[in-house]
């Protein structure tokens, strides 16, 4: 499910959906699923929490990186692994891949081709893999395009 999908649900969905993965629906989960859901994109804890600080429901940090360990553990969000920095999450849970640019740092989604995890498989390891991503890096079309190169 991605984040178009994951907007569409309403309180209830969204309350069956913690449930059937085995959490409790709590308020901090809730508003930190829907600040993640309207703020789109790829981002961080602190990202999070100012939303939320700005929307009047304020949540410590500690809560709102429990809340979003919770969620990315039964796949209701995904951790954005972007290489080195800070950590960045989205809303869904359609497998896909990321673009990072060197010159500005936006991070875009890249679908996967199979579309599930691993999406690769490495044999060599000696071990079962179940996850690989690709972190594709260069510069985006934006950049690019005010370079004029």
């Amino acid at each position: 499910m991605d984040a178009a999908r994951n907007a569409e649900l309403g309180p209830t969905d969204l309350e069956t959906k913690l449930r059937a993965r085995g959490l409790r629906v709590t308020r901090p989960r809730v508003a930190v699923f829907r600040a993640l859901e309207r703020m789109g994109g790829h981002r961080s804890v602190d990202d999070v929490v100012d939303h939320l600080r700005d929307s009047g429901v304020p949540l410590s940090r500690m809560t709102v990186y429990n809340v979003v360990g919770d969620l990315e553990r039964v796949s209701l969000i995904m951790r954005a692994d972007a290489g080195p920095g800070r950590a960045v999450y989205e809303a869904g849970n359609r497998w896909h891949h990321h673009f990072v640019c060197r010159q500005c740092g936006k991070i875009i989604d890249v679908p996967c081709v199979v579309g599930s995890k691993p999406c690769l498989e490495q044999k060599a390891v000696g071990g079962v893999v179940d996850e690989a991503q690709v972190i594709f890096r260069g510069r985006c079309n934006e950049c690019v395009n005010a370079d004029g190169v």
